[in-house]
C-alpha cells in the first residue's frame, strides 16, 4: 500500500516539474534593444515603426522593417517571415517576438497595437 502512495506522489511531483519547465519556456520577457543584441534567447521587443524602411515581398512573404524605440533614439532592423498583418500599417506600436542574429532581429510572431477607434473622440 505504502509503494502505491510514493508512486503516485512521484508521478504528480514530476507533472508538477513538468508544468513548471514548460511555462518557463513558454514565457518571453519583454526587452530593450540593447538587451535585445546581447542575448540568444527568444525575446520580445516593441517599438514604433520607422516611416519609408517598410519592405514586404508577396511572393516570399517576408517583411523587412525598423522599429525605433519610445524611450530612445535606438533602431533596430526586424525580418519577420510571414503574411503580413492586413493592420500593419496603421499601427501605433509593434511588439516583435524573436531573437537577433548577425545584425538582426529575426521575429517569428508580430502583434500590431493599432489606436482605438475612440481614441481622440470628444465628450459632450
Amino acid at each position: 500500500m505504502k509503494a502505491k502512495y510514493i508512486i503516485g506522489i512521484l508521478i504528480i511531483v514530476g507533472f508538477v516539474v513538468f508544468g513548471a519547465i514548460s511555462l518557463k519556456k513558454s514565457l518571453t520577457p519583454y526587452v530593450g534593444f540593447a538587451e535585445a543584441k546581447k542575448t540568444q534567447e527568444t525575446v520580445q521587443i516593441i517599438g514604433k515603426v520607422v516611416e519609408g524602411e517598410t519592405y514586404y515581398d508577396t511572393l516570399s512573404q517576408k517583411l523587412v522593417f525598423s522599429l525605433t524605440d519610445k524611450n530612445s533614439p535606438d533602431q533596430i532592423k526586424v525580418i519577420y517571415n510571414g503574411v503580413k498583418p492586413g493592420n500593419f500599417d496603421q499601427a501605433t506600436e509593434i511588439v516583435a517576438i524573436g531573437n537577433y542574429q548577425s545584425g538582426v532581429f529575426h521575429s517569428d510572431q508580430l502583434l500590431v497595437k493599432c489606436p482605438s477607434k475612440y481614441q481622440g473622440l470628444e465628450k459632450k
